[in-house]
């Protein structure tokens, strides 16, 4: 493993171990050159290739001619801040550095800087960290009006990092957390980068551009609503992101144009619970402060009473930001939708009262009827009695 080139005399050592450490001497006649050779091993767990939110552990050893330095060591990540470690145990000539959680923005090249003031040394070592995950937070929320069309993305970021290890994936759905779960899509993506999937549900329709996994609703409904879930499987090891996707919907009770004198109450209502910085609001088309109503905490239903047409909005608003909206139109019932419908209740009344009327009549017509022919029996009765009797005598 060591040769001795050129005119100079160089020794080279070549697949240098932590045992090649020491002082090496070159003696010309009675001339003698001490050099002291430090030896640094560095080794990172999972071989640099994390998912996201794992913490790595450093392994740092040096073999040192006595006596040995005072080592200082100082990470840099690849955007060349300095990483202080979580916790660093130090035994003889090892050091143990605990990071934090890793995040896919930390992939890249990282130095470990070795310092010594006596011997002077000063030593870069360089090696690669490897982040897989997602460019999503762990937990999204996005909001959609029920019937418009929606597209749930997670931005995966292999192909970023040149990742060459395979992966699978898999998207799940469920409604609430106590609601069975859904499969919708597996996946897997290959050392070379390909994607092959297997739809497992026809309901939704599935994107796959490049570094990107895509759930697309054309036209969502309310009980679209729910948490979805992409998950990374890398040797055993798992990461997820999750979208919630909440619905928002109007109504009116009753349905249909607003008759004269009547009232009507607009419903707006939503999928699950907001967050506490988010409420939804009525709010009337140029109308006043009045004409304004808030939901409280907690609520997913707001209604408004109101006996007048207009336009009415309902808006989800979070951190004073309109998120989505909703219009509902109120419409006024025409003139002779009123009179016709005053008509039919006084004629609906008229023909009550002729039905009890005619009622009446029928029973007074059946009681007398049922009166002469009892008074009629008792004749007959009476006659048959004095015929008998005159027989007799």
């Amino acid at each position: 493993r060591s040769d001795v080139i050129g005119p100079n005399k160089e020794l080279k050592v070549q697949n240098l171990k932590l045992s090649d450490a020491g002082i090496y001497t070159c003696e010309r006649g009675s001339h003698k050159v001490h050099i002291s050779l430090h030896v640094f091993k560095l080794t990172i767990s999972l071989d640099g290739h994390f998912l996201q939110n794992e913490v790595p552990e450093l392994t740092f050893m040096h073999n040192s001619p006595h006596p040995p330095p005072d080592l200082s060591i100082t990470l840099f990540n690849s955007n060349n801040n300095i990483v202080t470690p979580e916790k660093i145990n130090k035994a003889h000539q090892k050091y143990i550095l605990n990071l934090k959680k890793l995040e896919v923005v930390d992939s890249g090249t990282w130095v470990c800087h070795v310092h010594s003031d006596s011997p002077l040394i000063s030593h870069n070592i360089s090696f690669v960290v490897k982040v897989l995950g997602f460019q999503n937070p762990d937990l999204e929320r996005k909001y959609a009006t029920v019937d418009s069309t929606v597209i749930l993305p997670w931005h995966l970021n292999f192909q970023k990092i040149n990742w060459k290890e395979d992966v699978t994936g898999h998207l799940n759905w469920k409604q609430q957390e106590s609601a069975n779960v859904h499969d919708l899509l597996d996946f897997n993506i290959t050392a070379q980068g390909q994607q092959h999937k297997t739809k497992k549900s026809s309901h939704f329709l599935f994107e796959t551009p490049k570094s990107t996994i895509k759930v697309k609703l054309p036209k969502v409904h309310f009980n679209h609503s729910g948490q979805y879930q992409c998950q990374l499987t890398y040797k055993g090891r798992k990461i997820q992101s999750k979208i919630e996707l909440v619905v928002m919907k109007v109504s009116a009770n009753p349905v249909g144009p607003l008759s004269r004198g009547a009232n009507v109450t607009l419903i707006c209502q939503v999928s699950s619970l907001l967050p506490p910085n988010a409420h939804l609001r009525w709010e009337r088309v140029n109308g006043t402060q009045k004409d304004i109503k808030d939901s409280k905490q907690n609520e997913v239903k707001l209604e408004v009473n109101i006996s007048a047409a207009g336009q009415w909005n309902c808006h989800l608003i979070e951190n004073n930001d309109r998120k989505i909206s909703l219009r509902y139109n109120v419409e006024e019932a025409p003139v002779w939708t009123s009179y016709k419908i005053t008509g039919a209740s006084v004629g609906g009344s008229v023909l009550v009262f002729a039905l009890v009327c005619l009622c009446i009549i029928t029973g007074m017509s059946w009681q007398r009827r049922r009166q002469r022919a009892k008074r009629m029996a008792q004749a007959r009765q009476y006659l048959l009695e004095n015929k008998t009797c005159q027989c007799q005598q």
